[in-house]
């Protein structure tokens, strides 16, 4: 399976022909590939200089650990073998990954694995906060859905981010 830019039904709504499913060990490269676009976004070097703990931690390897863990759960949004987006949480209470295939954005694809992924907190008996260290131009996206900043940006290891939290009984 590969990330494939399939921008000629960029006007199609999310969900008409995509299905969903849980992530597997398998699907660790093409979630490594998809994360590895929006690198950029979290780097504070333009070339991505000095966010190697980052980019390891985005690896395909690391990618297959977190799949192989009890502690993640992944939603993917597939059409066909094509990636069109991810959710992942830890611990039911941290969104450790968010990311929409270009090609697929700006079609409400975010939120629709979002409430997913709300919903499966809630199923799993979570009932409070989820957190997430947003990249920076990812805030508006986190402050639609609800986020709010919990401390100020923070940069370490070569990358930027803010720490925002949702609270589930809102």
């Amino acid at each position: 399976m590969t990330v494939t830019d399939t921008s000629s039904r960029k006007n199609e709504q999310p969900g008409n022909d995509l299905h969903f499913r849980v992530g597997l060990t398998t699907d660790a490269k093409i979630i490594s590939d998809l994360v590895m676009l929006f690198a950029k976004d979290f780097s504070i070097n333009p070339d991505g200089s000095g966010a190697d703990l980052f980019h390891q931690s985005v690896s395909e390897t690391a990618e297959r650990a977190y799949l192989a863990d009890s502690r993640y759960h992944f939603i993917l949004a597939m059409r066909d073998d094509t990636l069109a987006g991810f959710i992942a949480l830890r611990d039911h209470s941290h969104l450790f990954h968010l990311f929409v295939a270009p090609a697929f954005q700006g079609q409400g694809l975010a939120t629709v694995l979002w409430q997913r992924a709300r919903q499966y907190a809630a199923s799993q008996g979570h009932g409070t906060g989820i957190t997430v260290n947003s990249s920076l131009n990812a805030i508006p996206v986190y402050e639609r859905f609800g986020f709010k900043a919990t401390s100020k940006v923070v940069e370490m290891h070569g990358i930027a981010f803010l720490p925002m939290q949702f609270q589930l009984n809102n």
